[in-house]
Formats: C-alpha cells, sequence, structure tokens
C-alpha cells in the first residue's frame, strides 16, 4: 500500500491533515506517520511527534502510542530555515520576471542558467539574490521565502512566499502534492502514447551529484502526455505527482527518452535521418536540457482559491521546436 492509496488533505489552521485508515489501525504512531507522510523521513517525523509539530486530534503523543481508525493526525509543516541573512541582495536584472505578486505570494519566471539558492561556486549570481534585491523583506524569511527550486538549467515559474504564514502554506501544499506542477519536456524518440513512470528516485550510488532509480529511493510518480511528434523526438508535457531532485530528467531517461541537450542523463545527440545541417548542429549545442516549467497552480495562501499561472517556452527551445517542425515538414 502506497501513499496514493490514504487522502492527505491541506487545512488552513492545521497544515496537513490525515485520517488514520483501517488498514494501519493499531500500529505505532511514528510507524503510521511514515506511511501518511511519505515525503519526509521516519527521523524527521519522529523529531516532530517529540516537538509537537505532529499532533494526533491536536494531542502530543509519543512515538510509541498506538492510534486506531478514524485518529486524525495533524501536521504543521516546519519551515525549512537556510541562511537567508548571509545572503546577499545582488542587482541581477535578468534573474527573473515577476508574472504575479501581491503582498502574500510572488510567482516568477526564472531563466535557465541561475543557480535558485546561493551554494559553493554560486554565491552572489543566484536567483534568491536576485530577489532580496528586489524584496528586500525577503531577508526575514527562510531560504529567501522559496518553498521549491528548478535546476540551474530549467527555466520557468517558482512560487515565493512573502510572509511565514504563506511561507507555512506553501510548504504544506507541497507537502500534500496538491500543488499543480506542469513542465514541457523536449526528449528524445518518438512516443507512441502517453503514460506515467511510478519508480523512485535516490542518490547515484556512484556520481554523488546525480540521481538514479533506486529500489531503496523516495517514491516519485510523473505523468506524461505527447503534444507534438517530430521524426525522432517528441514535445511531452510532463505533471510531477511528486517533486525529488531531477525527478523528470531522470523519470524520462528510465523510460529510455531521456531529455535533449542532457549531459548527466541524455547521452549522445541523436539526429533524424539526414537531417539539416542546422538541426544537427542545434541539436549538438542544445546548450541545457530542453526542460520548462510552464505551469504553476496553487491555492493562495491568504484566500484559499485555487489559482493557476502559465508561461510560454523561452526562446532557445523555441527556437529548437521550430527546427523540428521544419525538419518534419521537408519532403
Amino acid at each position: 500500500m502506497t501513499a496514493a492509496d490514504f487522502n492527505t488533505t491541506v487545512d488552513a489552521m492545521s497544515g496537513l491533515r490525515a485520517e488514520l485508515p483501517l488498514a494501519l489501525s493499531g500500529q505505532r504512531f511514528d510507524r503510521v506517520a511514515v506511511a501518511l507522510f511519505p515525503d519526509y523521513s521516519r527521523s524527521c517525523l519522529q523529531r516532530w511527534i517529540r516537538e509537537g509539530a505532529l499532533t494526533v486530534d491536536g494531542r502530543i503523543c509519543k512515538p510509541r502510542t498506538v492510534l486506531e481508525v478514524g485518529d486524525a493526525l495533524c501536521l504543521r509543516v516546519p519551515v525549512v530555515t537556510g541562511d537567508t541573512k548571509a545572503w546577499r541582495a545582488i542587482e541581477l536584472p535578468d534573474a527573473f520576471s515577476v508574472l504575479h505578486e501581491d503582498d502574500h505570494l510572488i510567482i516568477v519566471d526564472k531563466p535557465s542558467g541561475y543557480v535558485v539558492h546561493p551554494a559553493a561556486g554560486h554565491v552572489e549570481d543566484t536567483l534568491a539574490n536576485a530577489l532580496l534585491w528586489r524584496y528586500p523583506e525577503l531577508a526575514e524569511l527562510p531560504r529567501a521565502g522559496l518553498v521549491h527550486r528548478l535546476d540551474r538549467d530549467t527555466s520557468g515559474l517558482l512560487a515565493v512566499a512573502r510572509n511565514v504564514s504563506a511561507q507555512q502554506s506553501l510548504t504544506a501544499q507541497l507537502a500534500a502534492r496538491s500543488v499543480r506542477r506542469e513542465y514541457l519536456a523536449i526528449v528524445k524518440g518518438v512516443l507512441t502514447g502517453g503514460g506515467s513512470v511510478r519508480a523512485a528516485i535516490g542518490r547515484h550510488p556512484r556520481h554523488r551529484l546525480r540521481m538514479a532509480v533506486r529500489e531503496d529511493g523516495r517514491a516519485a510518480l510523473s505523468h506524461y502526455r505527447i503534444l507534438r511528434r517530430y521524426r525522432a523526438h517528441s514535445l511531452l508535457e510532463v505533471r510531477l505527482e511528486t517533486g525529488r531532485t531531477h525527478q523528470v530528467r531522470v523519470h524520462m531517461a528510465h523510460i529510455g527518452h531521456p531529455l535533449v541537450g542532457d549531459a548527466w542523463y541524455g547521452g549522445r545527440p541523436y539526429f533524424p535521418p539526414a537531417a539539416a545541417t542546422a538541426l544537427r548542429h542545434r541539436l549538438s549545442q542544445t546548450g541545457r536540457q530542453a526542460l520548462h516549467a510552464a505551469c504553476l497552480g496553487l491555492s493562495h495562501p491568504a484566500t484559499g482559491e485555487y489559482q493557476q499561472w502559465r508561461c510560454p517556452l523561452p526562446e532557445d527551445l523555441c527556437s529548437l521546436v521550430d527546427l523540428l517542425v521544419a525538419d518534419a515538414s521537408a519532403d
């Protein structure tokens, strides 16, 4: 039995809420918590039980407490702390554009080439640095209000909270898998139909910066559908149920259709027979994986109203699509 068999919801007052099903009745609190909140490790959940962040019907209980069917587990997901106050505000005009802005929420479009958070090798040239320049109040929030991330070379939409309550709400929605995240991906090969990939993802056993499909990894589920077929490639829409590191890239490679331009998971360029020189050059010099976070939908942290934003493919991927279309249309 997996997390998909249980119903976890977001409650405005209590955060994540899950009612104990019959299948888990009579088990320990900490074991039940692992089944109902699979995005978190057992040790993390046990700590939150001891700290009172994870309760049973509002009561603080011990990890070994035996629970019964109908008990309601409530988790106020602690916002992950970070070194925001040590991050510098840097003016980076090209680091993002704003699609939506209010007192609680910012929706930004990140171009390819920008790391989201400061880290080794990228201390003052990240999206977070640019956000702090434009919105100085984000210095008071963990991780400058950012609750999820994109790879450096993936473009597209990100949500940024402007206050603690908004950050708590967005964190809970992500944990409950109620945030809609859709990507556009150009992959190698011509798929015959859409489908789903349910394959756990964990750290690669040899290349520690990479991820891989592993039996002992964290549950991951992606759904994909075909938007356009070309002679040797496909344009897909990929919707995430979970948000594992490199999930789209790993899952598409796992089914034999890696992303175009993916240096880690994609292998060598793949050309249609007798492809034009311009297309062969473009496929050889993509500069990044052909992946764009095109749609983001969530419940507004203040009003609860569902809202959704979309942004089109950026110019570099549009030009690749144009070449693929021209190739498919050639006599």
